[in-house]
């Protein structure tokens, strides 16, 4: 993202410095009249947009309100008070700064083929601006154009979601047909693959939604959305311009498309590009690795459970799978794990690192997003760039909407999930012919077919911590999730020394009293039976928080308008369910 934020400055400077050229009039702003008369003028004007897109400090806390992570206290959205005095989010000046764009871009004395590119720029961040507002509020005002003070649609009341959405798809359309489609190997421009994966994103988004939330009287257009959705993943596949990344160390590159400060173009098409030396940085070391800065997270042993072993069969099929010390339950696993969170050999500035207690509740510590140096653990000043978008969710997008219309076969499985798999280590990915039991009971008990409960399973482990769980959860119904009970690893016995990767040295004990002598190196975690606690009172799993109260109720998959914009806007009604 480093080169949008200079291209920006260099705009500032080219368009306030003076210029020798008599025919032009000099000026003090931007106006129509001197902002949009050359190509570079609009692709300066164009850079700004980038801004709408998440940074890296996004990306890391994408995933905060999750199914599979607990942190210090639970969000104050399912737990505690929160109503639309607490909301925010109802901002449309990206907007208007969009829309101006596309209103006056036509007058630039340019090729067709260069405006029609730059239009579908714009439009392709119309298209993500709406579709973040229709994933928060549901109905939303649709704006066309670019409004002024006095204009009286600031006050109209919002439009249905069907005007919205096709809207944003004709958006997603025009971009696909007429961006460039040159591959952008530095991970930092869009272009049409790049439209392609998003209106993939988004066109399953609302296919799944509009089929699992009946209340919205949509579900006879669901399949039309999720066609939309395998047509657009379908023709990214078939240009052959990105793969997965197969080429290093299998116990690497899956991690290695996170840690990097160069984006691997192989696989990501749009990252948060951050740089060591122009200083653009994300604080990912710092959020994942502080005890006071970060929120603490760690993924609980429910979601671990789902990572399948070596083999292919799940490691929930053995009897006792809860009762597994940690040191063994991690290994012969999918080799996302290793990638995912600290276990085993895992090591920083060349020390072995096993979890730690200072800063993980249940065990399991991630390390996806991080650097492997204690540098930038107290600082913001992570230079690793972040996938925005890649080609693994492109293939995970195919095969759920394939699934979801009842066409998948298993010529698609082997060229989506089993590819995954065998990146992931995998050694067996045969087509399944059961339904997990685990998955059913835990996480979807309205799931009969077996392939949709696989591909539900695949994108949680290989999206993990990238921003997509919340959403996934709203558009399968399935916010009830998030009142999962926290759990951990398993303890064997309290007051007992534990060694959690084999190295020799003991690493944490649990312990119902800190004791007066304490072995060096030894983090003591405090076992209170309130907070924390043994599922079998001196042995057991780790249940965290279970004196919080967490709910969920269904109007909660709409977020409230902001209480002022409804005092400032009568038109405005509130979402069901929320009261001001």
């Amino acid at each position: 993202m480093q080169k949008h934020l200079l291209y920006i400055l260099v705009a500032m400077v080219l368009f306030t410095a003076c210029d020798h050229d008599l025919d032009l009039k000099p000026f003090d702003k931007l106006s129509p009249e001197n902002a949009f008369n050359t190509e570079k003028d609009l692709q300066l004007y164009a850079n700004s947009f980038y801004l709408i897109l998440p940074d890296g400090s996004d990306i890391v806390r994408g995933d905060a309100l999750s199914d599979y992570l607990v942190g210090r206290t639970p969000s104050n959205y399912i737990y505690g008070s929160f109503g639309p005095t607490q909301a925010s989010g109802w901002s449309w000046s990206d907007l208007r700064k969009v829309n101006y764009f596309l209103e006056h871009a036509g007058q630039a004395q340019i090729p067709t083929e260069a405006l029609e590119h730059y239009l579908g720029l714009g439009r392709f961040f119309r298209a993500w601006f709406y579709f973040d507002k229709v994933k928060q509020f549901g109905d939303v005002p649709w704006y066309g154009k670019a409004l002024d003070v006095n204009d009286p649609d600031l006050y109209k009341p919002r439009d249905p979601r069907t005007l919205v959405m096709d809207s944003v798809l004709a958006d997603l359309d025009y971009a696909c047909a007429h961006l460039r489609d040159a591959k952008d190997n530095s991970a930092s421009q869009v272009t049409r693959w790049v439209a392609l994966a998003f209106k993939s994103r988004v066109c399953l988004f609302e296919g799944t939604f509009r089929k699992y939330q009946p209340q919205l009287g949509l579900a006879g257009t669901a399949n039309q959305w999720l066609d939309e959705a395998i047509a657009a993943a379908d023709e990214l596949i078939q240009g052959n311009k990105y793969q997965l990344l197969t080429s290093g160390d299998a116990g690497e590159n899956y991690r290695n498309l996170f840690r990097n400060e160069t984006p691997n173009s192989t696989e990501v098409l749009l990252a948060a590009v951050n740089s060591k030396s122009l200083r653009v940085f994300n604080d990912a070391n710092w959020y994942w690795t502080s005890a006071t800065y970060g929120g603490r997270f760690s993924f609980i042993k429910k979601f671990i459970n789902t990572y399948l072993k070596t083999d292919g069969t799940p490691f929930t099929a053995q009897a006792g799978y809860n009762s597994i010390p940690f040191v063994e339950e991690v290994k012969d696993r999918d080799l996302r794990l290793q990638q995912s969170i600290r276990m085993g050999d895992y090591t920083r500035d060349g020390a072995i690192a096993p979890p730690d207690f200072t800063y993980t509740y249940t065990g399991y510590m991630p390390i996806k997003l991080t650097l492997d140096s204690r540098a930038t653990d107290g600082v913001a000043e992570n230079y690793n760039s972040l996938p925005l978008v890649r080609y693994a969710e492109v293939l995970l997008n195919y095969a759920e909407a394939k699934a979801e219309r009842g066409t998948f076969t298993t010529a698609d499985w082997d060229a989506t999930i089993a590819r995954l798999r065998q990146r992931a280590g995998i050694s067996s990915a045969p087509f399944p012919a059961t339904a997990d039991t685990y998955l059913q009971q835990n996480y979807f008990p309205g799931i009969t077919d077996p392939v949709l409960l696989e591909i539900r399973r695949e994108r949680g482990i290989e999206l993990a911590l990238e921003g997509f769980r919340y959403d996934d959860l709203k558009r399968w119904r399935a916010g009830k999730l998030l009142e999962n009970q926290y759990d951990g690893m398993y303890v064997p016995a309290l007051n007992t020394l534990m060694d959690l990767n084999e190295d020799g040295k003991m690493d944490v004990s649990f312990v119902e009293s800190i004791p007066a002598q304490k072995v060096p190196g030894v983090y003591y975690f405090l076992v209170d039976n309130v907070q924390f606690k043994l599922t079998g009172g001196s042995s057991g799993n780790l249940v965290l928080f279970d004196n919080l109260q967490r709910k969920y109720e269904d109007y909660k998959y709409f977020y409230p308008i902001p209480y002022n914009e409804i005092v400032l806007n009568g038109n405005l009604e509130q979402n069901p369910g929320w009261t001001n």
